[in-house]
């Protein structure tokens, strides 16, 4: 079964002067343009392609790789539009179509937006839309739990902070107390829509969305921030002015943590006798 918009793997069959066509399989055969052909391929050779549909609609197969794909969520700029809808940059040489039905708000040469991609069932045709939200699924209890990596597709700001499409699935909130010590601590840039960032699940709620942290959370985000802290000591020559009565402001600012992950870290380092406690801050032993 050839899966339209996506790669395939194909078996070449035979060349002409239009390039190489390889087996469709119930399809037929399919044109990889001459513009992609090399000279070390031959008839049996297996090839990784991507097939979509030209301007004439009909398939055709590309070596060109595309920023997404059928089933993507992604952040897509504006070409050109027309009277029929919007068209797309996606990487490849025709451009991706979304129809003026498909749009939240009419979209603009120049701008971008979050689109999912899909095959319209009624014309067969790669489409994108805006209206995203129905094609976000909850998360599975089963496979999500706190502390696991994820990666993240940034989509819209809300008065509780960002919405973040997990995994290509799922929908997640990173929430504004997040973002503030994310951002203040090591001095990232406030994240935007379409940026691609990883996290970490903090808690999966019973409707199957996600609470997302931009940090390591659990057991794990100790260890490795006592372990950064010991590397921040060393670098400012033995001692920080940090305690456990420093605002939590003010840690946040210097380590990019929460009070609670910075107390925890320095119990993990006292207890492992590498370093001291002092009135007025901490020192290495």
């Amino acid at each position: 079964m050839i899966k339209l918009g996506q790669y395939n793997h194909l078996t070449i069959i035979r060349f002409t002067d239009h390039g190489a066509y390889v087996d469709g399989g119930e399809i037929g055969e399919i044109l990889l343009p001459k513009a992609y052909v090399k000279d070390e391929m031959h008839p049996g050779d297996e090839v990784d392609v991507f097939v979509y549909l030209d301007q004439q609609e009909r398939l055709v197969a590309t070596m060109e790789e595309p920023y997404a794909q059928v089933g993507d969520f992604a952040y897509l700029e504006v070409s050109w539009v027309n009277q029929y809808g919007a068209f797309l940059d996606w990487g490849l040489m025709k451009d991706l179509f979304v129809p003026f039905s498909e749009q939240k708000k009419t979209m603009e040469q120049g701008n971008s937006y979050i689109i999912y991609i899909y095959v319209d069932d009624a014309t067969k045709r790669i489409v994108g839309t805006a209206k995203v939200n129905r094609y976000i699924q909850p998360a599975p209890h089963k496979d999500y739990y706190r502390g696991k990596t994820v990666d993240l597709l940034v989509w819209q700001k809300t008065e509780y902070g960002l919405k973040v499409i997990v995994d290509n699935k799922y929908s997640g909130l990173i929430y504004n107390d997040e973002l503030q010590t994310y951002c203040s601590g090591q001095h990232h840039d406030v994240p935007r829509t379409g940026d691609r960032l990883q996290g970490t699940v903090v808690t999966v709620r019973d409707d199957g969305r996600l609470d997302i942290s931009l940090q390591k959370i659990g057991k794990g985000r100790f260890r490795d921030f006592a372990d950064e802290l010991l590397e921040e000591l060393e670098a400012a020559g033995g001692f920080l002015a940090y305690t456990d009565k420093s605002s939590s402001e003010a840690i946040a600012e210097r380590f990019g943590v929460s009070k609670k992950t910075f107390k925890r870290a320095v119990g993990t380092l006292y207890k492992a006798r590498k370093i001291s406690l002092k009135d007025d801050g901490i020192s290495i032993f």
